[in-house]
């Protein structure tokens, strides 16, 4: 036996759900399920099913009709057993007659979506900026105007289908009278027929073309983050809206400094006589040079702040802090002089070492400098 899923579940809504909150959580899932979009087996049934869910939910007396008698509240006898929800035996009238669809189903298709990837400065995504692109997406047709038809002439009315885009084959079993509504062979679903097809697309009503499209990058991006342009994807079919165009952002790295979030981060060198008398140092920022005072005796590792330098947050305009974190560099390589500069600051640094270690503590010195050397 054929159980059918609960329409709420299917949404992934509450019984108390309003209009909106249906309106939205179809949208979702339609979108998740849409075969042009997803290719899984099972995406079409799931679409199906969610299409036939917001259907009942999103009217009214369906909707009170569902929620006091559950499926079979939805359904009526109409003509014969059109429309009827015949349970157990669903399986078997799937077999015999190819299943029962009610109600008209639109052959409107939306436009597919783009996707482009634009690389910028790193200056640029902390302030943002505006680029132009240029992309070949699918259009209405220029000649025709995407109706198909060639300039002075219009669609007929398909003779079939009386323009609805579809047809009932009605068919009489043992179980009474059965009707199949399909879509229309003649017209394709489209309920016109194309006469004198438009001679520059061929009667598609679409066509391929190049554009530039001015894409406004907002300030406080990050490498990886995707701006969405509403309608600019692929031309939809029969009146379908456009698809989308995601474009998605790699942010160039900078010579010298990084990103977390908004706050932009320094590493700043310092050797051993300026880690120990400190001062006034230059380091760089997103708004050029900036001075800072270096405390003496800072240690590897000690974290400073310049309030307000860093990117502009994503969704606000108040901007992250530059950050500088400093580090005291071991020489790697020393000349005789330098050296000997380093022995004499050793014999001068004495006290803090125990008596008889001296020899030892400068030959550790020696090796340690001239491993890295």
């Amino acid at each position: 036996m054929i159980t059918k899923r609960d329409y709420y579940e299917t949404l992934g809504v509450s019984r108390g759900a309003t209009d909106e909150e249906i309106k939205k959580a179809y949208r979702r899932m339609a979108f998740r399920y849409h075969p042009d979009r997803n290719r899984d087996g099972v995406a079409e049934e799931k679409f199906k099913e969610v299409n036939e869910a917001y259907e009942v939910l999103i009217d009214p007396q369906k909707r009170s009709r569902y929620n006091r008698f559950g499926h079979a509240g939805t359904q009526g006898f109409g003509q014969g057993f059109d429309g009827f929800d015949f349970g157990g035996f669903g399986d078997i009238f799937d077999t015999f007659f190819g299943g029962v669809s009610s109600g008209r189903r639109s052959t409107a298709e939306p436009g597919t979506d783009l996707r482009y990837n634009v690389e910028i400065l790193f200056e640029e995504a902390a302030f943002g900026c505006e680029r132009e692109i240029e992309i070949e997406r699918i259009e209405p047709c220029s000649g025709c105007g995407g109706v198909g038809s060639e300039p002075g002439s219009e669609p007929v009315i398909c003779p079939d289908c009386g323009g609805t885009g579809q047809v009932r084959r009605s068919q009489y079993s043992l179980f009474g009278h059965f009707t199949n509504i399909i879509t229309c062979e003649r017209c394709r679903g489209a309920g016109r027929i194309i006469i004198d097809p438009c001679r520059q697309c061929n009667g598609r009503g679409k066509e391929r073309r190049m554009r530039r499209i001015a894409v406004k990058i907002p300030p406080g991006v990050d490498d990886g983050n995707t701006v969405r342009l509403t309608g600019e994807g692929n031309t939809g079919s029969r009146g379908a809206p456009p698809g989308n165009l995601y474009v998605t952002i790699s942010v160039a790295k900078h010579d010298y400094l990084r990103r977390e979030g908004a706050d932009v981060l320094y590493d700043l060198p310092l050797n051993f006589a300026e880690a120990a008398l400190g001062g006034e140092m230059e380091v760089p920022t997103l708004d050029g040079y900036s001075s800072i005072k270096i405390p003496a005796g800072v240690q590897d590792g000690q974290i400073f702040r310049i309030r307000g330098k860093g990117a502009v947050h994503l969704h606000d305009s108040r901007r992250g802090d530059q950050v500088i974190i400093v580090h005291v560099v071991t020489p790697t390589s020393l000349n005789q002089e330098q050296r000997k500069l380093f022995q004499e600051l050793a014999q001068v640094l004495d006290p803090a070492r125990l008596p008889g270690e001296e020899k030892g503590f400068l030959d550790r010195m020696k090796d340690i400098f001239a491993g890295r050397g």
